[in-house]
Formats: C-alpha cells, sequence, structure tokens
C-alpha cells in the first residue's frame, strides 16, 4: 500500500537547525507509511509561513511555554483554517533529549493526520 500525504509540515523552532534535524528523523522512520515534506521553519513570524506555504500540519517546540505554544496554534488555525497544530510538551528537549521529541512526534503523528489522509487518499482514486 502507497504511503498517506503528501503532508506539507512547518515548525516553529528557536533553533532551525535543530527542527530541521529532529524531523528528518520522523520523515525517515514514518516514510513507509507517511509522505511528510518538511517546507519551512519559522523563528517568530507563523503567521507570515502559513500564509506562505499553507502547510497542512505545523509543530511547536519545546522550547515555547504552554502559553506561547497555545498562541502560536491559535495563529496558525485562524491563518489556515483546518491546520493541524501539535505542541510538543514544553521542556521535553532539554529534560529527556532528542530521542524523546522524535518518539513523540512518531506516536502522535497518525492520531493527528489520519482524518487528512482519507481526504487525500479519496481524492487520489
Amino acid at each position: 500500500m502507497a504511503p498517506k500525504g503528501p503532508y506539507k509540515l512547518c515548525t516553529v523552532n528557536k533553533v532551525p537547525e535543530r527542527a530541521k534535524i529532529l524531523i528528518g528523523r520522523v520523515v525517515e522512520d514514518v516514510k513507509e507509511e507517511y509522505t511528510i515534506v518538511y517546507v519551512k521553519n519559522a523563528e517568530k513570524d507563523v503567521k507570515a509561513m502559513v500564509e506562505e506555504q499553507q502547510p497542512d500540519v505545523l509543530f511547536v517546540a519545546s522550547m515555547w511555554t504552554p502559553t506561547e505554544s497555545s498562541e502560536i496554534q491559535s495563529i496558525a488555525q485562524s491563518t489556515r483554517p483546518g491546520i493541524k497544530t501539535m505542541a510538543i510538551p514544553h521542556g521535553l528537549q532539554v529534560e529527556k533529549g532528542p530521542d524523546a521529541v522524535v518518539e513523540f512526534l512518531k506516536e502522535k503523528w497518525p492520531g493527528l493526520v489520519d482524518r487528512i489522509g482519507l481526504k487525500f487518499d479519496l481524492g487520489r482514486n
């Protein structure tokens, strides 16, 4: 069976290189089941990035406080209705390291996108 997707993914992270590395690991680990296209990271202007890239999914890094994460997700959702957003738990990277972030994202990904995947899969037939 072909992988579900493609899903355009953006991140909001103050350390873009870290985001690129961690998302690259997730993309590689799930490639048999999902096609994820990592398009861009924003350090601050979330609205502009979402308007420009029109991602299906947006991840918020664990460096943001819960309040900041909620605000970032609200901006993304009001800019692109239907976007799926997820905040990595605050402090996860610092407390448990990059492997924990990758595992968290891989565990949560199916529940986040499977409804989107149905739309894309039906569109292919």
